[in-house]
């Protein structure tokens, strides 16, 4: 018997394919797209739980993205899904308890093509755990999105999370890559726009395994000179002042925290 399911997209059917499933599945060499898609789906809604098995250069390809990578770590956390790597070359497939289907994507469509012929589905639910006991764990360092948030609102302030998500919101990626913004640069933009110490900023994003305080410190020389922030020196009473960051751009300062990235991304291009 077979049960093929056919979308408009991976996320439409991933969705539908996911829906009924109580339990773990194997969803083996997903393409880039597909592996974003299932942590949206995961993340949104379902009770499945996820053993992917990827390859390990589309893994740090695509959880370079900050916004995935820290949805995944949520969901890692929650043991809804877990990640190891490939090492055979295999068609792209989701096995669950019941049925195992291949996924093709067509262009315009997507096809979920599959059986549900329990000596097949049986069999290929076994090949797929052993491979799976004897596969390389990836390890992924981003935080989880929910620890970033508590620690974030914890340690600097509510005001200083609720920008740093409104950001985040407002952004389809968030890797830096040379151009846009990842996770360092919106840490300290909002940090700017609520005027917060450069040193707790960066102690924060350290402590909670964002990037090291090198790293911020070498950021926000660049946004300095990009005219994007600037400092202010604050006296403490003992050891050299710290330095209080504030916005450098009147644009910057002039938009709500929805509209800052676009305002960043934008000076930072010109």
């Amino acid at each position: 018997m077979s049960s093929n399911v056919l979308e408009s997209s991976v996320e439409s059917l991933l969705a539908t394919a996911l829906a009924d499933v109580d339990g773990t599945a194997y969803l083996v060499n997903p393409d880039a797209e597909t592996f974003e898609a299932l942590v949206e789906e995961l993340d949104e809604a379902g009770d499945a739980s996820v053993r992917l098995f990827g390859d390990e250069r589309m893994f740090k390809d695509v959880l370079d993205d900050f916004i995935v990578a820290s949805t995944a770590a949520d969901l890692m956390t929650a043991g809804r899904l877990e990640l190891r790597v490939l090492d055979e070359p295999s068609n792209t497939l989701l096995v669950t308890a019941d049925r195992t289907m291949a996924i093709v994507d067509a262009g315009d469509h997507v096809a979920g093509l599959a059986t549900e012929d329990s000596e097949f589905v049986d069999s290929a639910t076994e090949q797929f755990a052993a491979a799976w006991e004897a596969a390389e764990q990836f390890n992924l360092r981003t935080p989880a999105i929910s620890r970033v948030r508590e620690s974030l609102s914890d340690d600097i302030g509510a005001n200083v999370a609720d920008d740093f998500d409104a950001v985040l919101g407002s952004m389809e990626t968030a890797r830096g890559d040379g151009d846009g913004l990842d996770e360092v640069t919106i840490s300290l933009l909002v940090a700017a726009k609520n005027e917060e110490l450069l040193y707790d900023i960066s102690k924060w994003g350290e402590d909670v395994g964002i990037a090291s305080k090198a790293t911020f410190s070498r950021t926000k020389t660049r946004l300095e000179e990009l005219g994007l922030i600037d400092t202010e020196k604050v006296p403490i009473d003992v050891g050299r002042p710290r330095l209080r960051l504030v916005l450098g751009d009147d644009r910057l300062r002039g938009a709500d925290s929805g509209e800052l990235a676009n305002v960043a991304q934008s000076l930072m291009a010109s």
